[in-house]
């Protein structure tokens, strides 16, 4: 096992290191925002549908801006993502602006998380090996997910023990999360010049879409969905029906973060021996029945045939953290791109078009989201996230990963003829 660790090529241990400041940071930040919006600036559940479009706006315009400087690399491009990150968080921890230029300052810091996502699993899927990408790709989530728990665990004593506070003029939480974006922006000026060219040759990126890619498009839509459920609405349900704060949201990430440093691990092990089309279904099913259950059991709080402390509060705690690892098992979708692209050279921009497809639905999911919230009721919301999600079966049951990766293989030669 020391000599595996031993032998591990350099550009990984960078790459970790990199991811693992990037996830400190976003567990600083974007993981205790529903609180700070709450307590800070007391909004509702209409006006935190509608913080999410400033919130998700870099994500639909990934893929533009990613078009835009793709020439510089994917390194270069993540160095740039983590400045924004940066600068966004800094701004947010000295500061306590009039809610407009609050969003401007969340912006920044949601582009730079934004432009990452795609980044990150394009220069993961190009450092793996040809035959570990699953097993990589579950160790690259499993030290996110670790990192996420110590973020967690800074958060929840951090706000305990009266360390943090959103109450005092400077947020000590953001600004440390200011600082792991700062280590991972060293990381990846070190990666420039240390990672092989062939690994970040700069190449000119562009929108793509390929009728081969329909169905991996299809599945970034509704991730869009379901990931506003899960995050804003899942995490609502918490602070605002149940009145919880920022360090109950940081006990229930320690204990997802936790289960998520071995799940994804042996998750990665899964795709590899069950393959793409078996993990769709697992993904397509676990979000059809966690909702229809979320669904039932917020109702019943709601309309008071559930208490609203007890075992039921318990049960929607059990939800929210199946919900979270449910999100996990979504992977399968970029190593399902991975293995059916026409071009490798287009899956960075691939990733970041399904980015913004994602994002412009998000935006949507989360405007809309807020009007069901407010006017048919809270639970409407997870029951319309259940019906969506049998589109994820509805793609499991079409895909054919060993065909369509033969026909991209001949329509590949034949470009390359041309």
């Amino acid at each position: 096992m020391k000599n595996k660790i031993s032998q591990m090529r350099p550009e990984l241990w960078m790459f970790i290191i990199l991811i693992s400041a990037v996830a400190l940071g976003n567990g600083l930040s974007d993981g205790v925002y529903s609180n700070y919006f709450k307590e800070v600036y007391h909004v509702t559940a209409f006006q935190r549908g509608f913080i999410e479009f400033p919130r998700e706006l870099p994500g639909l315009l990934c893929a533009f801006v990613i078009g835009l400087i793709g020439f510089l690399g994917d390194i270069r491009m993540a160095f740039i993502a983590q400045v924004l990150a940066a600068v966004g968080a800094t701004l947010l921890g000295f500061f306590t602006p009039v809610f407009g230029l609050m969003l401007v300052f969340l912006f920044i810091n949601s582009m730079g998380m934004h432009l990452f996502m795609p980044l990150s699993d394009s220069i993961g899927m190009s450092l793996a090996e040809p035959d570990k990408i699953g097993k990589r790709m579950g160790q690259f989530s499993s030290v996110k997910a670790l990192f996420g728990l110590f973020a967690a665990l800074l958060v929840f004593f951090g706000f305990r023990m009266g360390v943090f506070s959103f109450e005092s003029k400077i947020k000590w939480v953001f600004l440390m999360a200011a600082a792991a974006f700062v280590i991972a922006i060293v990381m990846a000026a070190l990666m420039i010049g240390k990672v092989k060219p062939k690994k970040t040759a700069p190449r000119r990126l562009k929108l793509v879409f390929r009728k081969q890619y329909r169905y991996y498009y299809l599945l970034t839509i509704l991730k869009g969905v379901q990931k506003q459920i899960a995050f804003v609405y899942g995490t609502w349900v918490i602070v605002d029906l149940l009145l919880k704060k920022a360090d109950t949201i940081a006990l229930l990430t320690i204990i997802v973060t936790f289960i998520s440093i071995f799940f994804l691990s042996q998750l990665g092990r899964w795709m590899d021996r069950f393959g793409i089309k078996k993990m769709m279904y697992l993904d397509a099913l676990t979000f059809i029945i966690i909702y229809i259950i979320y669904g039932f059991v917020v109702w019943g709080i709601v309309g008071g045939v559930l208490p609203d402390h007890g075992w039921s509060v318990w049960f929607i705690y059990l939800l929210y953290i199946s919900d979270r690892l449910s999100m996990q098992i979504g992977m399968v979708n970029s190593i399902y791109l991975k293995s059916i692209a026409v071009d490798p050279e287009e899956v960075t921009s691939t990733l970041s078009t399904g980015i913004s497809l994602d994002h412009f639905v998000s935006i949507t999911a989360a405007l809309a989201g807020g009007v069901v919230w407010a006017t048919w009721g809270s639970q409407w919301v997870f029951f319309l996230a259940a019906a969506f999600s049998l589109g994820n079966l509805y793609v499991a049951i079409k895909v054919q990963p060993e065909k369509e990766q033969e026909a991209s293989r001949i329509l590949r030669k034949k470009l390359q003829s041309k």
